[in-house]
């Protein structure tokens, strides 16, 4: 059986400051930039807002790469800076649906703004808040820490509400993405594809002592590998040497 498709998010959250334009360089090869606003509101942090996104974008612009600039917004009422988001460089625009009251109304704004809109649920959010949106989005996270950190403990009970999205997601045959953020590793990256997550953000795992480049070879690997078990598994008896 072919290959179950996925793309890699690395967050800059992790990465190191001081070489903001070479850590998302040698995250190049992946899909996605993963971009997490923190406001110290919604979530007890408090990390950027437009001057990075606008540096991001020119450092992707510059390398003339298609890169998707994709922002998660763990803010207040989000509606408030959409727009300005947007042009500050956002692809995608994914918002909490803990930190409005005009869930549909932020999803709605960021598609007249010509932008990706994705919704978030934290974990303790049971998933049914997200199905009156299900069929309007591109995208929706779901949250495998409890947001506001990196370097968490990633929470098992992820891939059941995974399993859980994805099926609503193919039974009104939405092509939405499916994105996990929180814990992810080389440990659970292949649990969490055959789950149906097609989008796997990463922090800590890819920033690590090596570089990107290597955290991000390593994940792709751990699923590579597991879905070429998968197959020989599933494969006849018989067929293996064909």
């Amino acid at each position: 059986m072919p290959p179950t498709p996925f793309k890699l998010a690395p967050s800059i959250l992790a990465c190191d400051f001081t070489r903001l334009g070479q850590e998302i360089e040698a995250a190049a090869s992946a899909e996605y930039l993963h971009i997490d606003v923190m406001d110290g509101l919604f979530v007890p942090n408090i990390s950027f807002g437009f001057p990075v996104l606008e540096a991001a974008r020119r450092v992707r612009d510059g390398a003339g790469s298609t890169q998707v600039l994709d922002v998660h917004l763990m803010i207040d009422r989000p509606e408030r800076y959409l727009e300005a988001f947007v042009k500050a460089g956002a692809d995608s625009l994914t918002v909490h649906v803990e930190a409005t009251a005009h869930l549909h109304r932020c999803v709605q704004t960021v598609r007249e703004l010509g932008r990706r809109a994705g919704v978030v649920l934290n974990p303790g959010t049971p998933l049914e808040a997200v199905r009156p949106v299900l069929d309007s989005v591109d995208l929706v996270l779901v949250m495998s820490v409890n947001p506001g950190f990196g370097g968490q403990k990633f929470l098992p009970q992820t891939y059941e509400r995974v399993r859980t999205v994805r099926r609503w997601l193919s039974e009104i045959g939405s092509e939405a993405e499916l994105q996990v953020d929180g814990g992810v590793t080389a440990d659970n990256a292949a649990r969490l594809v055959q789950a149906g997550a097609s989008v796997l953000v990463a922090g800590s795992s890819v920033y690590g002592a090596d570089g990107a480049a290597a955290g991000l070879e390593r994940l792709r690997q751990a699923v590579g590998q597991a879905e070429g078990q998968r197959a020989a598994q599933e494969r006849p008896s018989g067929q293996e040497n064909r």
